[in-house]
Formats: structure tokens, C-alpha cells, sequence
């Protein structure tokens, strides 16, 4: 690494530095002596060009890359590129991920949910990618701004001459004027094309749109900005996109909030035959016209998180929820996302009832998805130890819940009582005639043993029945990062801007024995820069083309 400190006018730099900052000479031999300088932070050293770097600066070095930036980047994108081979497990609202991927898309979907792709966009190496570009931008940014900064508030008017000679616009000229006389009439001259001019004898520094700099780095600001929201989206409460079961009738919570929703009545019209096109008519389904959720939104404020209590509840909305018009309450929104009109059990009130005797011991309600958990009947008491919503076998035999739909509802009881063990025996009950015959409740139970088909439950008649009519699948979206987001996009827009229609544009000039030495730089546009020096000179009574302004052209 370059280790000059001190430069010929006296200034002490630091090392790394490839400018002097104080008069701009090049601090070491090149081979090519007319070789253009590079500008891009005027020549100040950064840390990650330390030539003895401890582990510190190699993490900050790794960091301040811009190539560890792009591979960084482009793992992203390539991490979100296969999230969107298959089907998110958030699209859906009640399925089994462990089968699903694999009965529809076979081995590949199988290894597609095994290797976590199915949730990628909430996976710990996604959010890690996304943390470590977050870094990258802050440390590539204070790696660079600092001594751009540094470089660019301490500008020294009066410039070595190979600093001025090695520019990419450059002209050198006799001038027969007193040279102060000339730098106040040239500075008069800048100032009405909008510069800041600095004058220092027979020096002159001029400059406009500095700001535009800056240009990179707020964009790094939005794009970090961007970043935090997208990463604070992840904390509860920030955040909820899911669709949830709503059962008429019913008053449902809203999981990771303290807002509960009633769904109060469900209605749906379907287009006539006359109303539909001859497309629709052909196909010979019902095409439904519009179908809305009359809900009623409560918002919990107290005994929220005890479950031995109920929670007191108060209404904060009522709306009728169709399709592009949901419910819209502090950020809580509550869109129609699709329905279902087939029954299903709500509660039943079965009979515990002795197969021997045909003795009744009295009935008990069983709700379907918040039963409660022990229960009296007659001289025995009845335990519930698991429930399945969803029953069926895995491939071990054992028993699940598909889903979380009562569609073939189980429930395992341990019931203790007169000539029973201890212990109790257990019991599995299904609340339906199907689900019984389906799964072979009384062959189940026979392998549980203990009762002995001495006892059983059966709902004697449809009047201890209780079906929900129809229900209501909502998509609930909250999300309170959104306007950090758009600040951040914001930020991003602005240093763009910032960036692309303006340019820094700097011309310094000296006087030495009569003799004009002129030197440009900007940013970019150098045709916008040549030809606005040459307006100079020309106004200034000397005649140049633009071209022979060219570094390595004819420069007198």
C-alpha cells in the first residue's frame, strides 16, 4: 500500500492517501506521468485500505466490498427466485405442508419443503442475507463518505500544478492582465452561471451541485431503511398476512392480536342464466355475483391472555365485507377471500348411555374447536386428553389432524367411574355416523380396552345437534412497517434524482508568471463541462475550441 505522509508543501497526510489534501500532488511515482488523476474521493484514504489491517478492519474490509455486496445481492435473488418454484405455505389457508408438496409435485416438491424453500422469505438464511446486505450498505457507506466528506469541506483553493495538468479538462495560456485583476473578473463570470467561487490571490476554486455527491449515499440511507422495515415486518404485531376460518355465529380471535372478529351473517347471490355470457352458460356452473360477510370487530381490554377467564370485549366496528371493499380498522385490514357453504358440527350434546343396561347417565355439550376440557355425567367424569379436527392416520399408524377444520372431528377421552380401572379407560368418540363407520370407532375402542363396550357415547337426536351454516375464509393483513417501507423507496427515489440530474462540477485555475493554468472535473456530462469552461475562456477574450480542451490535445 502507498505510505507517502508528506507532501513537498508541508502538509502532513495521512497514509493510504494518494493526493495531498491540502495542494492535490500525487504522493507517488506512476509511469505514466500524464496518466489522469482518480478523483472519486479526491485521493483520501479509506480503512479498507489499511496495509496492516487488524481482524477488525478484515471484517470491515470484507464488508466494504462492493463485490461481496453484489454476490451478497445476487444470493438474494437467487434465494427469492426459488421461493417462487412452488407454492408459499402462506398462500394457503388450512392444509397439511407435509403432504402437500409432495402428493402434487412429488419427490422435487418433497425436497422443495424439506430444504424450508416452502416459507423462504421467513427462513433464518433469507433474513440473514438480507442482515448482511444491510451491513454491507453501512459500511460501504461510512467507508466512503467520510473521506469524501473530509476531502470535499477541506478543498484548498490554491492547487499543484500536476494536480491541474493531469485533469480530464485542462487548458494552459498566456494571459497579458495583472492575474489577480483576471481571477476576480473570472470569478464575476462563474457566479452568474451559479458557482461558489473561493478566490486566494491568483487562485480560483468554483463548484456547483456538491449535493450531488451525496447522491450514492442516499440511497444507501433508503435501501437501509427498506431493509429494517422489511426485517421489523417479522415482529409480532408489525406484521400479518393469513387467512383464517370464520364460522357464522360465531366470535373468532384474531391469532398475534387483541381483536376478535364475529362473523354475523354470510349471504351470497349467484348471476342468473340470463345474466351470465354464453361462455359462462355452457360451462354449466354457478357463477357466484357477490358475496359478503356481515362482521362485527371487538377489541379486547381486559383478562385478554388468562385463559381461565373470558375476555371482556368491546365493539369497535361493524362492516359488511365484500370483495375490494374490506374492513379497515388502525392498520387492520380484513379482506373476502373466499367461502364455504357446507355444514359444519358447531357442538353436540351426546348421551353417555351403559350398552348393558341401557341406562342413560345424562348428556354433556361438546364444542367443536374450544371444548372444554373435564366434564360430570351421572356418577362418571369424563377427561378429554386430545382432540384431532381433521382425524386420520400418518404413514406410522399414528393419529393427526389434517387440518383445522372440524371435518372429521375425534376426541379422546379418559372416563373414570364405577367398575373401572383406576386409572380410568380411555374412549375415542366422532361426533359423526361416517367418521364412526369410516374409522371403526368400536374397533378402535375394543383395542383401547378397559370399558369393555360397557359404556358409550351417542347424541340420541338432531335436536342436540348444532351445525355452522356457512363460513367465511377472511384474509387479515396487517402491517404497520408499510409507510417505513415507502419512506425508505422515498429516500431511494430522492438520491436518484439527486444522483442522475445533477453533477459535481469543480474548475480550479492558477496564474504563474502570466501564464493561465486551468483544470475541470465533474462528475459526469464532460461535454455539458467542456463546453461551459470554453464559455469562460471565451468570455474572458480567449478564443478555444472545446476539443483541444481535452486532456492529452493541444493545450495552448
Amino acid at each position: 500500500m502507498i505510505k507517502n505522509t508528506k507532501c513537498e508543501c508541508g502538509h502532513q497526510n495521512r497514509v493510504g492517501t494518494v493526493l495531498c489534501e491540502a495542494c492535490g500532488k500525487p504522493l507517488y511515482e506512476i509511469s505514466n506521468p500524464d496518466e489522469l488523476l482518480e478523483m472519486r474521493y479526491d485521493g483520501v484514504a479509506r480503512r479498507s485500505q489499511r496495509s496492516n489491517p487488524n481482524f477488525i478492519d478484515k471484517i470491515w474490509n470484507f464488508f466494504s466490498s462492493v463485490k461481496v455486496a453484489i454476490y451478497l445481492i445476487t444470493s438474494t435473488l437467487i434465494g427469492a427466485i426459488f421461493g417462487t418454484i412452488f407454492e408459499q405455505e402462506s398462500n394457503f389457508v388450512n392444509f397439511d405442508p407435509s403432504t402437500f408438496y409432495k402428493e402434487k409435485y412429488g419427490a422435487i416438491g418433497d425436497i422443495y419443503y424439506k430444504l424450508g424453500l416452502s416459507h423462504t422469505y421467513e427462513s433464518w438464511w433469507f433474513v440473514l442475507l438480507l442482515v448482511m446486505i444491510g451491513a454491507s450498505l453501512v459500511i460501504c457507506s461510512l467507508d466512503r463518505v467520510l473521506p469524501l466528506y473530509k476531502a470535499l469541506s477541506k478543498q484548498k483553493i490554491h492547487k499543484h500544478m500536476q494536480f491541474l495538468t493531469r485533469q480530464k479538462i485542462v487548458y494552459q495560456g498566456p494571459i497579458h492582465e495583472d492575474g489577480a485583476q483576471w481571477v476576480l473578473q473570472a470569478a464575476a463570470v462563474l457566479k452568474k452561471k451559479r458557482y461558489r467561487v473561493h478566490v486566494e490571490h491568483d487562485a480560483l476554486l468554483a463548484e456547483k451541485q456538491r449535493f450531488s455527491r451525496w447522491g450514492p449515499y442516499v440511497i444507501h440511507i433508503g435501501l437501509i431503511v427498506f431493509l429494517l422495515a422489511v426485517l421489523f415486518r417479522g415482529l409480532p404485531g408489525l406484521h400479518l398476512d393469513k387467512h383464517y376460518w370464520f364460522p357464522e355465529g360465531e366470535i373468532t380471535k384474531i391469532p398475534d392480536t387483541k381483536m376478535y372478529m364475529k362473523n354475523e351473517k354470510f349471504t351470497v347471490e349467484y348471476y342468473t342464466e340470463d345474466e351470465m355470457s354464453e361462455e359462462f352458460r355452457s360451462t354449466g356452473k354457478i357463477v357466484p355475483k357477490l358475496f359478503e360477510t356481515q362482521v362485527t370487530l371487538y377489541e379486547c381490554t381486559a383478562d385478554c391472555d388468562d385463559p381461565s377467564r373470558e375476555p371482556q370485549l368491546t365493539e369497535v366496528k361493524q362492516h359488511a365485507i365484500r370483495v375490494n371493499d374490506p374492513l379497515n380498522y388502525k392498520g387492520l385490514k380484513a379482506y373476502q377471500f373466499d367461502f364455504d357453504l357446507t355444514p359444519k358440527l358447531r357442538s353436540v350434546q351426546p348421551m353417555l348411555v351403559d350398552k348393558v343396561t341401557g341406562e342413560q347417565y345424562g348428556k354433556f355439550k361438546l364444542e367443536m374447536t374450544n371444548p372444554e376440557r373435564n366434564f360430570d355425567v351421572g356418577p362418571y367424569t369424563l377427561e378429554l386428553k386430545n382432540k384431532f379436527m381433521d382425524f386420520s392416520l400418518n404413514e406410522q399408524g399414528q393419529p393427526i389432524s389434517k387440518s383445522k377444520d372440524p371435518n372429521a372431528p375425534a376426541f379422546l377421552f379418559v372416563i373414570k367411574g364405577p367398575d373401572l380401572p383406576e386409572e380410568g379407560s380411555q374412549y375415542i368418540y366422532f361426533p359423526k355416523q361416517i367418521d364412526k363407520e369410516r374409522f371403526q370407532q368400536d374397533s378402535i375402542n375394543e383395542k383401547l380396552g378397559g370399558l369393555q363396550n360397557k359404556l358409550v357415547l351417542d347424541v340420541i337426536g338432531m335436536e342436540d345437534v348444532d351445525f355452522i351454516q356457512s363460513s367465511s375464509y377472511l384474509n387479515i393483513r396487517i402491517d404497520r412497517a408499510m409507510p417505513y417501507v415507502w419512506t425508505g423507496l422515498g429516500i431511494v427515489m430522492l438520491g436518484l434524482i439527486m444522483g442522475f440530474y445533477w453533477q459535481h462540477r469543480r474548475i480550479w485555475l492558477r496564474i504563474d508568471g502570466g501564464v493561465l493554468t486551468l483544470g475541470g472535473h465533474t462528475t459526469k456530462n464532460w461535454f455539458g463541462m467542456r463546453r461551459e469552461v470554453a464559455s469562460l475562456l471565451k468570455v474572458m477574450g480567449i478564443d478555444v475550441e472545446e476539443k483541444s480542451l481535452d486532456n492529452g490535445g493541444n493545450r495552448s
